[in-house]
C-alpha cells in the first residue's frame, strides 16, 4: 500500500528585509534587520509535517550548493517525518528577496529562480518513492517545468503523467500570475492531475471566466438545487468547475478564496461551498502561506480517504491555523488541535 505525500517543485528561502518605507525609483534606504524562512514548497512541507507527525513527507527539490540549502535542509529535517534524502543539490539556491514596509506594511518580492529554473523529471527518483499522493508545484515558477514538450505540452506535465503512470494520486499549485501563460501551461498539466486546489484568481487566468464576485460563485448552489436550471443561464462557478474538469482533472477541483471555499467533486457531480471561519478581529497576525496551509489540508485529506467536504473542513480550519501566526508555518499544529478552530469559530 502506498503511504505519505511527495512534494516536488520549487523549493527556496525568502530572505526579508525590514525597511522604513520603499524608496522611490533610483532612491537609497536603510534596511536595518533582516530574517530567513522557509518558502515555496517548504510552506506545505512543514504544514502537512504537522498536520500529523505520523505522515511521511517526502521532499523532492533542486538546492543549490550553499548555505542557504544548508539552512533550508536544516529546517526541514528537524520534523522527523519529513525526508529530505533525495534533494538534488547542485549549483545556487532558489530565493526570494521580501521588502517589509513599516509605514504602509506592504511587501515587495523580488524572486530569483536559480536552482529551480533547472527542476527536471530526472531529478525525481521515481523507482524510490511510495507516496500516495504527489504534488507538483509551483506552475509558472520553474522554467523548466513549464517548458514546452512536444509529447505532454510541457515538461511539468511529463512529470505528473509519470507520477500518474506509477500509480500516485497527483495535484497541482499554481502561483498567481496576470497574463496568459496560465492558459497553456497549467491547462497542459491539468490532463494528468487529480486534485487541482486553486485560489479564484489562478482559476480564472487558467478558464478565462471571471470568478471575483464571490456572491455569484455561491448563487451556484441555488442554479443546482433549481429543477429548471437547464433554462437559466449557468453561473460562472459552474462553467468554470466544468472547465477545469474537461482539461482533465478527475477526482476534486476547489476553488478557494479568503471568503470560502468551493468544491467540485467530478467523480460524483457533487459541489461544496463552506465559508471560512469567523475569525476575531485581532486573530489574524499575517496571511503569507494561507493558501498552501489550506492546499496541505485539502491533500491530508484525500490521503486519509476522508470526503470531499470533511477535506474542505480540514482545509478551511489549516487556513486559519497559519492566519495566527506571521509567517506561513508557525501558526500550523496537529489535526486535532486545528480542528477546535471550527468548534469556536464556524
Amino acid at each position: 500500500m502506498r503511504r505519505g505525500i511527495t512534494v516536488a517543485g520549487s523549493l527556496l528561502a525568502d530572505v526579508f528585509y525590514n525597511a522604513p518605507t520603499y524608496p522611490k525609483e533610483g532612491m537609497l534606504i536603510q534596511a536595518r534587520s533582516s530574517g530567513i524562512s522557509i518558502g515555496g514548497t517548504g510552506n506545505i512541507i512543514l504544514d502537512l509535517a504537522r498536520l500529523d507527525p505520523t505522515l511521511e513527507v517526502t521532499v523532492s527539490a533542486r538546492l543549490g550548493e550553499d548555505g542557504i540549502a544548508d539552512d533550508i535542509i536544516t529546517a526541514l529535517s528537524a520534523e522527523e517525518n519529513v525526508d529530505t534524502s533525495h534533494v538534488v543539490r547542485r549549483g545556487e539556491s532558489s530565493k526570494t528577496i521580501v521588502i517589509n514596509s513599516a509605514d504602509t506594511k506592504a511587501r515587495t518580492f523580488f524572486y530569483i529562480p536559480a536552482a529551480s529554473d533547472e527542476f527536471e523529471i530526472n531529478d525525481i527518483p521515481f523507482d524510490k518513492i511510495n507516496s500516495k499522493i504527489f504534488l507538483l508545484e509551483y506552475l509558472l515558477l520553474m522554467k523548466k517545468a513549464d517548458s514546452p514538450d512536444e509529447e505532454y505540452g510541457t515538461h511539468g506535465a511529463r512529470i505528473l503523467a509519470e507520477a500518474k503512470k506509477r500509480g500516485m494520486i497527483t495535484s497541482v499549485d499554481v502561483v498567481s500570475e496576470a497574463g496568459d501563460r496560465a492558459r497553456t501551461i497549467v491547462s497542459a498539466a491539468l490532463k494528468y492531475t487529480d486534485i487541482c486546489c486553486i485560489n479564484e484568481l489562478e482559476a480564472s487566468a487558467v478558464t478565462q471566466i471571471d470568478l471575483s464576485d464571490i456572491d455569484k460563485c455561491k448563487e451556484s448552489l441555488t442554479y443546482l438545487s433549481n429543477n429548471s436550471a437547464k433554462n437559466s443561464t449557468r453561473p460562472p462557478l459552474i462553467s468554470a468547475f466544468e472547465r477545469i474538469r474537461e482539461l482533465g482533472v478527475s477526482k476534486w477541483i476547489i476553488i478557494h478564496t479568503s471568503a470560502c471555499g468551493f468544491g467540485f467533486d467530478c467523480e460524483c457531480g457533487e459541489v461544496v461551498c463552506l465559508d471560512s471561519l469567523r475569525l476575531p478581529k485581532d486573530y489574524i497576525k499575517g496571511s503569507t502561506g494561507a493558501g498552501d496551509a489550506y492546499c496541505s489540508g485539502i491533500l491530508y485529506g484525500a490521503h486519509e480517504g476522508k470526503s470531499l467536504r470533511d477535506s474542505m473542513r480540514i482545509a478551511r480550519a489549516a487556513a486559519a491555523a497559519s492566519l495566527s501566526e506571521n509567517n506561513g508555518t508557525d501558526g500550523m499544529r496537529p489535526l486535532s488541535e486545528i480542528m477546535k478552530l471550527e468548534e469556536l469559530y464556524d
